[in-house]
């Protein structure tokens, strides 16, 4: 979360105004009615939450079979064994450098990467699959692109690389910054051939991609270059209970309210259908033309809505 735009003075979220455990696992609980199967919990940063392990056990109560998490790192290492006994299925952790000072420049708070290391290591000791998640941007980290695959597919564990997205409007994205995936690819095939590997499931955000020699695969998700928005089946919930149905939204919807009315599950399930029913979301297929016209156009920050 920028500095600038997320000082100390920032207004953040009153306690009050967040989905309580109850709430949230109520919420959950209507979506897996609706057909949801998996469920991820994401931020900002979910590991803030003290009640975190206790959200995981009422999720996967409702008879959810997959529930993986999302986090930064920076408190795994203690909260790792937890996690594992919550019943959490899977995470994914971000590190966008293995240097200390591209690193802290990039999560902007000059947090250590060694930590979110040991982090990883933990979770993995755990017995938790772990997925590494690197955003690249060009001229900052790409030429770590190497030095990640090495160190990862050493530990047996899968690195995505993510391109650079327009999520929100305060990080100050550019189109020159994106490191394409095709050329991602071409880089790490140069030095370990790489072959093309099926999704594991319909509508995966990652295209896949197998080390020839055996070790791992790695990810690339191409929201920027070639965007998926035709096969996107996913919502999201934010943390004080609004309904948003892209990524790239500038509208959520209130579940929150609607349930502190007294709503009845019936009545919640018939607004998500509602919403869900009328999307009309393409933002990433639209986003030249967008850029193009010149259009200007607010977006959720995705450290409110979550990756």
């Amino acid at each position: 979360m920028p500095k600038e735009a997320f000082g100390p003075d920032h207004p953040f979220i009153a306690e009050g105004r967040l989905m309580s455990r109850d709430e949230l696992a109520r919420i959950v609980g209507a979506f897996v009615r609706r057909g949801v199967k998996k469920v991820r919990l994401t931020g900002g940063e979910p590991l803030l939450r003290s009640d975190l392990p206790a959200i995981i056990k009422a999720i996967k109560h409702l008879g959810v079979g997959d529930v993986s998490l999302t986090t930064n790192g920076w408190f795994l290492e203690k909260q790792a064994e937890a996690l594992r006994a919550s019943g959490l299925d899977r995470l994914n952790v971000s590190v966008d450098s293995l240097d200390e000072a591209t690193a802290g420049r990039m999560n902007g708070l000059g947090f250590s990467v060694s930590r979110v290391l040991r982090g990883i290591d933990a979770a993995a000791a755990q017995g938790l699959p772990v997925k590494v998640n690197c955003v690249l941007q060009r001229g900052v980290n790409d030429g770590e692109v190497l030095a990640l695959c090495d160190y990862f597919r050493a530990r047996g564990h899968t690195l995505r690389f993510i391109e650079f997205m327009d999520v929100g409007n305060t990080n100050h994205w550019s189109k020159t910054q994106v490191v394409p995936a095709h050329e991602i690819v071409d880089m790490i095939s140069a030095k370990w051939p790489l072959e093309p590997a099926a999704p594991a499931y319909r509508g995966e955000v990652a295209a896949r991609y197998r080390y020839k020699d055996g070790k791992g695969e790695v990810g690339l998700v191409t929201s920027v270059t070639e965007p998926f928005c035709k096969d996107c089946h996913r919502a999201r919930i934010s943390a004080d209970g609004k309904f948003y149905t892209c990524l790239f939204a500038s509208k959520g919807w209130d579940v929150l309210s609607l349930l502190r009315s007294g709503a009845g599950d019936g009545q919640i399930d018939s607004f998500l259908e509602g919403i869900w029913g009328a999307r009309t979301d393409r933002y990433s297929d639209e986003r030249a033309e967008i850029l193009a016209a010149g259009m200007a156009r607010e977006k959720v920050e995705m450290s409110y809505i979550g990756g």
